[in-house]
């Protein structure tokens, strides 16, 4: 049985690799020490929201969520930044525990909704989001800018 619930410190050793992999799914170098500092601040700092799936003691993804606010709404949005499965822990319907789980915080922080980017080579995630109650946002163009190194 899988059991959602919010992170913790005493995570950090699974969830350091869970993350890892997940950046490394996006082409990132592996770095595991950066990765559990940078968690660490997260949680520590209160600055993001991250809930785990775990089965048998073991974590097997994760979903990381970071507030934002929307001045047109006047309300907190949350931005689902982080969804991550194990890919033998794939096809178990966790992926979307995670959502449901991120969803439930929205609606306990009274938030406008979620939101969330992907690749659009993501075949998984754009096949998953639409399923549970995502809609592709055509009437907007989103921009990055990235700082100069």
């Amino acid at each position: 049985m899988t059991r959602i619930r919010q992170a913790t410190l005493q995570d950090m050793p699974q969830l350091v690799r869970l993350f890892d992999d997940y950046r490394v799914f996006y082409r990132q170098k592996s770095d595991l020490n950066t990765a559990e500092t940078f968690l660490q601040e997260r949680i520590t700092k209160a600055e993001s929201v991250i809930f785990v799936a775990e089965i048998d003691n073991q974590l097997v993804g994760f979903t990381q969520l970071y507030p934002l606010f929307s001045s047109v709404r006047m309300k907190r949005l949350w931005l689902l930044n982080d969804l991550f499965v194990q890919p033998a822990s794939r096809g178990k319907g966790i992926s979307k525990q995670l959502i449901n789980r991120a969803k439930q915080l929205a609606v306990e922080t009274q938030a406008a909704g979620l939101t969330l980017e992907t690749e659009q080579t993501n075949d998984i995630g754009n096949q998953l989001y639409p399923t549970v109650g995502f809609t592709r946002n055509a009437d907007h163009n989103f921009y990055d800018w990235t700082t100069p190194d």
